[in-house]
């Protein structure tokens, strides 16, 4: 694991973003797990950022509140966030990583749509994800590796975003490089 305190300071955080509805801190939090995730390949960031972003799409959604089930996932989404937290002040990064695991579990105990809907929000999450660390230049194949999903789902969404589009070897015009090289040499 990498940046453990960065970590632990990102699920203190998620909790209190929960607890206030703040879906824009929540968004910000998972962007930051996304930088380390992509220098160093950590799976413990990832799983971070997937979780904390699918959490802010999910809240966002404010029709899913009033769903039956909603307030049990929430209550046991809270509850596994804090044995998070807990697990890995004590380095316990086993017990960390089900914590983190947990919460997608806990879906299965709600029923009818909202189940559905809550597991379609995290695959795109980490596709989403995926696709964030890919535009950091880890390659398509190794990003799609990292988070267990198909390099056609990360290819797929990478061409609707255009991450895959940008020219980084544009460069001046030669008419005026070579007006800046004139003004350089007069």
């Amino acid at each position: 694991m990498q940046e453990k305190e960065n970590i632990l300071d990102i699920l203190i955080n998620t909790k209190e973003a929960i607890k206030n509805n703040d879906i824009f801190q929540l968004k910000n939090l998972s962007n930051r797990t996304v930088h380390t995730s992509s220098i160093y390949q950590d799976a413990d960031n990832i799983m971070v950022a997937v979780v904390v972003y699918s959490i802010s799409k999910i809240l966002e959604r404010e029709k899913y509140h009033g769903m039956k089930g909603w307030q049990g996932f929430l209550k046991t989404m809270l509850k596994d966030i804090d044995s998070a937290i807990e697990n890995l002040k004590q380095n316990n990064l086993e017990k960390f990583r089900n914590s983190l695991k947990d919460i997608r579990v806990s879906i299965e105990s709600i029923s009818g749509h909202l189940r559905d809907y809550i597991k379609e929000v995290f695959r795109n999450a980490e596709i989403n994800k995926a696709s964030r660390i890919y535009e950091h230049g880890i390659s398509l194949s190794q990003t799609a590796n990292l988070l267990g999903i198909s390099t056609f789902e990360l290819a797929e969404y990478a061409g609707k975003t255009g991450i895959g589009d940008v020219d980084l070897s544009v460069t001046k015009k030669i008419k005026d490089r070579i007006k800046v090289s004139e003004d350089f040499f007069a």
